[in-house]
């Protein structure tokens, strides 16, 4: 039977706020300072470090890159309904004469006041539309042709 090997005891110096910094995290994650940078030591020194390295930064690219796919997606989706809505707006409002333009401004802003309210209540209790709209939508939508 062999005897477990003793650690042995070195000791370096460290910038103060890399100090800190091990000191909050072996108290955030209830370690000894010791066994978190043995772990540091261990992993910087290990042959397959940059392996691991490379793959969490790719993981972390590639989930970056879903996240702008699905913005880019998200914006379009936005960018389409504020065009259709516009095209059906024009298409649909006749011009009024001055007397009721002014008349009309003024429902208009209470109008708008009622849609911010609206809005609000809606993008608090969900869904919202682009979690109704389906997410395997294979091209950007294309406007319509006038």
């Amino acid at each position: 039977m062999t005897a477990a090997k003793k650690k042995v005891q070195i000791s370096v110096y460290l910038d103060p706020a890399v100090r800190e910094g091990l000191v909050e995290y072996a108290a955030r994650r209830d370690r000894s300072q010791s066994l978190i940078a043995e772990a540091a030591i261990a992993s910087f020194l290990s042959p397959d470090a940059d392996a691991q390295r490379e793959a969490a930064i790719s993981k972390r690219l590639d989930r970056i890159d879903r996240r702008i796919a699905r913005l880019e997606r998200d914006l379009c989706i936005s960018i389409e309904t504020l065009a259709v809505f516009i095209r059906f707006w024009l298409a649909t409002t006749p011009a009024l004469p001055e007397p009721m333009a002014q008349a009309a401004r003024a429902k208009a802003s209470e109008r708008y006041d009622s849609f911010v309210s609206a809005l609000g209540r809606r993008l608090a209790k969900g869904p919202n539309l682009r979690q109704e709209i389906p997410e395997d939508v294979a091209s950007p939508i294309k406007p319509e042709q006038d």
